[in-house]
């Protein structure tokens, strides 16, 4: 076989995406991204997210070395453990991060849009935004070329559908591949980090991760990040040397001068959609999503309401929360997916972003085996499709199970009975060291999917 590395075009500029963009490169493999979005800060959803060893690994394996450094140099602090608890703030159970396998090391604390800058650090000439994929034609020849508006067609050897959960490319890849919703509504917000934020937090000024579950179904989470520079976004005193080192760099004074994050809180609230009589509040009508969460959070701890009243108007998300049906098995070619693009999953486990890496990661070493003449491309995008198709499953039904969709269909009498089992379940675990480690090790499991 001769070795010839394949010109692949990347749908969409997510996290997924950039990564594999990343690894590409590196690899000496042409690579072009087409981005909807028209800026760099556009179509973000969400603040925060947790990278899992799983993803760390991805970001490892594709990125330079010295963007790895940067992009560990502009995580968050790490969180000692994840506190459950009443929406009246008493606790349920309290898991150790310690506890985790690993130890939770490797786990890192992300805002997404500081993410989001990283993985664009030295991408300029690759990423073209304003570009969104509004079909692809597969030629004689087995190359695929995409349209997308705002240039000219883009022919190459592989199309990688990376575009979200809206997808473009995957309704004409796999017609009968959908979504259901869960019947389920996502709110969120964000509030600045102050000494009386943290003191609003159920776990108070040492608060990292918190899940408040609600006696009638709903859950909240709480989030703090703290960063690694000041809200003049200089580096703070005392932080690691090499974090320090990497902030310092040219890559790392470019981060700083594009990324516009500072110390936050975020929260989100997950309801029943039939909790809102009139249909869920749109994200635009800032008013009406956070009278919205005082309403449906009247019975909460004041901590809680005060919380939600500090956050900032624009900050408001508004999600219905959907999961991919199934996928089928299909017939490898010049198109394939990753991510949100083929397997859109519930944050109940927090695996969406660290599945998408592994996605890139496995995509981008099989790739590299077609440029090294090993594999031929249909046979190495058949061996990733597989692949991808099984461990994503288990993410997407596992961060399913643990949202617990069945709340959306309950009678209050039947959510009486759930939340009384639920919260004595808990805090038995709670006072039973080896039930609390392997719930740690459940938890892991599916974010750390390179064992599945």
């Amino acid at each position: 076989m001769s070795a010839r590395a394949p010109r692949v075009i990347i749908a969409g500029a997510g996290t997924g995406g950039l990564c594999l963009a990343h690894g590409l490169r590196r690899a000496g493999i042409e690579v072009v991204v087409l981005e909807r979005d028209r800026h760099r800060t556009g179509g973000l959803q969400g603040y925060r997210v947790g990278i899992s060893p799983n993803g760390a690994r991805a970001l490892r394996a594709c990125l330079p070395p010295q963007l790895y450094a940067l992009f560990e140099a502009s995580t968050g602090d790490a969180y000692d453990g994840m506190l459950m608890c009443t929406e009246r703030y008493r606790e349920l159970l309290a898991l150790p991060y310690a506890e985790l396998p690993g130890g939770g090391d490797d786990e890192h604390n992300v805002s997404r849009a500081t993410l989001h800058q990283v993985l664009l650090r030295g991408l300029t000439d690759v990423v073209h935004f304003g570009r969104t994929v509004t079909g692809y034609a597969e030629n004689q020849d087995g190359t695929v070329t995409v349209h997308a508006d705002g240039g000219a067609d883009v022919t190459g050897d592989l199309l990688v559908g990376a575009d979200g959960a809206n997808s473009r490319v995957r309704p004409r890849l796999l017609p009968g591949a959908g979504h259901t919703s869960t019947g389920l509504v996502g709110i969120g917000g964000r509030a600045p980090l102050d000494m009386r934020t943290l003191e609003l937090l159920p776990g108070g000024p040492s608060s990292g991760i918190t899940l408040l579950f609600d006696r009638h179904g709903g859950v909240g989470i709480t989030h703090v990040m703290r960063m690694r520079w000041d809200d003049e976004h200089v580096p703070r005193t005392g932080i690691e040397p090499r974090h320090a080192a990497a902030l310092a760099s040219p890559l790392g004074r470019e981060l700083l001068a594009a990324d516009t994050t500072t110390d936050f809180v975020s929260w989100g609230l997950t309801v029943p959609a039939h909790w809102f009589p009139d249909g869920p509040p749109s994200r635009d009508d800032t008013p009406g999503v956070f009278a919205d969460v005082g309403r449906l959070t009247s019975g909460w701890d004041p901590r809680w309401q005060e919380l939600v009243h500090r956050s900032a108007p624009e900050s408001a998300v508004v999600i219905d929360i959907r999961t991919s049906d199934p996928l089928p098995d299909w017939t490898p070619g010049p198109v394939t997916l990753l991510g949100d693009a083929a397997h859109t999953m519930t944050p109940g486990r927090g695996a969406g972003a660290n599945t998408a890496l592994r996605d890139a990661r496995e995509l981008r070493d099989r790739l590299v085996r077609v440029r090294d003449g090993e594999l031929d491309l249909r046979t190495a995008v058949g061996e990733y499709e597989a692949l991808m198709r099984r461990y994503s499953a288990v993410a997407v039904r596992e961060s399913l199970e643990f949202l617990n969709d069945d709340v959306a269909r309950r009678s209050p009498a039947a959510q009486a009975v759930a939340t009384t089992v639920q919260r004595t379940g808990m805090r038995l675990v709670n006072h039973v060291p080896a039930l609390r480690r392997r719930i740690a090790r459940g938890m892991q499991r599916v974010r750390d999917s390179e064992f599945v």
